[in-house]
């Protein structure tokens, strides 16, 4: 089955073609323009992130006289790399698992975040692979009615949520944080997007050599969805991993925190927060984040550009 149907799987030049259609659609002379907006646009939003990360290898000295620069050449400051475990140090220490609370933390958000990955990657391509290839009656109204759901503020079904979790008795458990997020609808729209451009004619080929609908979906729609694929769980993370108000609800004990939770609850000192220490942790906890889009983000830029292409 898998030659038959590898030899009918077309050569996805989309992404090349949209590149170089956009490229020729603006004219040469307003090139610099926009070239000028995005250097522009990449420098504001590259400003916070450096000015976190310059903030956490200062001394508290130079951080209360408000020194930009108290490095070399302009001051005779060194690098005070000590911030990040001093930072680690200050959160405390969990005595039930001999560990540092921030370490802890930051293992509930690695567990929260890969198990809700892999849930919403489940049932978004379920659901995407049923929108976009079966023949159901009435998908269409079904496929308006669930993206309608996100249209209902999250905040309006807060409450109801929490008490849910109480009556199911999940309160303070890793099935609050994960369970109610392990759907997700713009996965469904994001793969059903993807899914609609495949060939209904490879479906015909895996059903002559008995493929059923389960062995297709695996063997042939994801991997032709590979980027749209990757670039749900990039965004999935991204949310599971910086989800502050949620946590922050439905746990109680200090040891089912998540690092959100822990980042906020940071405070050191009598005269209030240690600013160098909160941005070393800050440093910290987008690392892991800054880590997946870089290896994810040849598939996230094909993921976007090709989505909005009809095949």
């Amino acid at each position: 089955m898998a030659s038959r149907v590898e030899a009918s799987i077309p050569v996805r030049e989309a992404p090349a073609i949209a590149a170089s259609t956009s490229t020729r659609a603006v004219p040469r002379r307003y090139r610099w323009l926009i070239y000028l907006v995005l250097i522009v646009g990449a420098i504001v939003s590259l400003g916070p992130f450096v000015y976190m990360v310059m903030t956490s290898l200062k001394s508290y000295g130079s951080l209360i006289d408000n020194v930009m620069w108290p490095w070399p050449p302009l001051g005779t400051e060194t690098l005070q790399w000590q911030n990040y475990a001093q930072a680690i140090q200050e959160v405390g220490w969990d005595k039930s698992w001999g560990t540092w609370l921030f370490l802890r933390y930051f293992a509930n958000s690695a567990i929260v975040a890969a198990i809700t990955v892999a849930g919403v990657l489940f049932t978004s391509s379920l659901a995407a692979y049923a929108f976009a290839q079966m023949n159901l009656p009435g998908k269409n109204v079904l496929f308006v009615v669930v993206l309608a759901t996100i249209m209902v503020p999250s905040d309006l079904v807060l409450v109801p949520k929490v008490v849910l979790m109480f009556n199911f008795g999940w309160y303070n458990t890793y099935a609050a944080l994960v369970v109610p997020f392990m759907v997700s609808v713009f996965g469904i729209f994001l793969l059903r997007q993807f899914f609609q451009q495949v060939p209904r004619d490879l479906f015909d080929a895996a059903q002559i050599d008995g493929a059923g609908h389960v062995q297709y979906l695996r063997s042939v729609m994801l991997p032709l969805s590979y980027p749209a694929v990757i670039t749900l769980a990039l965004f999935t993370f991204i949310w599971s991993w910086d989800e502050f108000k949620w946590p922050l609800l439905v746990t109680r004990d200090s040891n089912m925190r998540v690092i959100g939770v822990g980042l906020q609850q940071f405070m050191v000192g009598e005269g209030g927060t240690n600013t160098q220490l909160l941005m070393a942790l800050a440093t910290l906890v987008i690392l892991p984040v800054l880590v997946f889009y870089f290896m994810t983000q040849k598939h996230f830029a094909e993921a976007i550009i090709t989505s909005g292409i009809k095949g």
